[in-house]
């Protein structure tokens, strides 16, 4: 089993086109991953060869969904004109769009996002400025390695990129059911509680690992989300022991004032919740082979 993504997605690629676009549809080809189309209206009308494999460009998200049936955008779309982008992927009803692109404005994110509030949320959207997601062996939207691991029975969410690698390999024994990365940023789609939510209801995912760092209280509400919502063991990790206080570190959301948003309140409120806290990525990959093998 899978969350948000599976080997029967459709996946374009909006901005499949440029370096980045070019270098990860051809990685994202190689996992597997059901590539149906680029999105390029400067390109519209030819087609991009990925070592045989020949890729469609379309004039729009509208006119790649109508043609291919897809269902899974994922961007790498340059800053200036990720905003655009987005709005074009809920325009077209979408129902996931994948936001890679690092360094959007602030401002631009909260549009997009509450466009997509007032489109009805029929568009999930998973970053910005996220790895994006990974189902082993079905399939891969974004720039998360797909050979680091296995599938599995662990459901992976993270604000971070690197550390999500680094659970994956360290747990690659054990294998995933899915891993998210949600992106770092003040304003994201998809956040903690979507994902723990969407664990909770997989059959195949047994155990939760969450990571998390310091700034804003998204940890803390996704502790009061676990305390109320979820059944199934879940292991923590929280970026960010050492930050100097007050200062913004890191990811655009990592700052932190007083004792908010520190990680030692967000490790007292995820071991409030019943939540395994460990002090190093190791630690809690440690924490989760322990509970599985327990």
């Amino acid at each position: 089993m899978a969350i948000f993504l599976t080997k029967d997605s459709k996946v374009i690629v909006q901005g499949m086109t440029g370096a980045t676009g070019m270098k990860h549809t051809k990685l994202m080809l190689g996992d597997g991953t059901n590539i149906v189309g680029g999105v390029n209206p400067r390109k519209a009308g030819t087609s991009v060869d990925f070592d045989g494999t020949s890729v469609p460009v379309f004039g729009s998200v509208a006119e790649a969904m109508e043609k291919t049936g897809a269902d899974v955008s994922v961007l790498f779309v340059p800053p200036a004109f990720a905003k655009a982008a987005v709005v074009e992927a809920i325009d077209a009803e979408i129902p996931l769009a994948v936001v890679i692109t690092e360094g959007i404005a602030v401002h631009d994110s909260a549009a997009f996002w509450a466009y997509a509030k007032s489109k009805g949320d029929k568009t999930r959207i998973i970053g910005p400025n996220c790895p994006g997601l990974i189902t082993p062996g079905q399939s891969n939207a974004g720039i998360i390695p797909g050979d680091i691991t296995k599938p599995g029975k662990i459901g992976l969410v993270s604000k971070s990129g690197t550390l999500t690698y680094q659970m994956m390999y360290e747990l690659r024994d054990i294998g995933f059911s899915s891993a998210v990365g949600i992106g770092g940023d003040p304003v994201i789609g998809t956040t903690h509680i979507d994902a723990l939510a969407a664990f909770e209801a997989d059959p195949e995912t047994e155990l939760i690992v969450m990571i998390g760092e310091i700034g804003g209280d998204a940890e803390e509400r996704a502790a009061d989300f676990i305390k109320a919502n979820v059944s199934k063991p879940v292991v923590g990790y929280v970026a960010g022991f050492t930050a100097p206080e007050g200062k913004t570190m890191g990811h655009a959301g990592a700052i932190v004032s007083g004792s908010s948003g520190t990680a030692q309140a967000k490790k007292e409120a995820l071991e409030a919740a019943g939540v395994k806290v460990g002090k190093t990525p190791t630690e809690t990959a440690k924490l989760a082979r322990a509970i599985l093998q327990g």
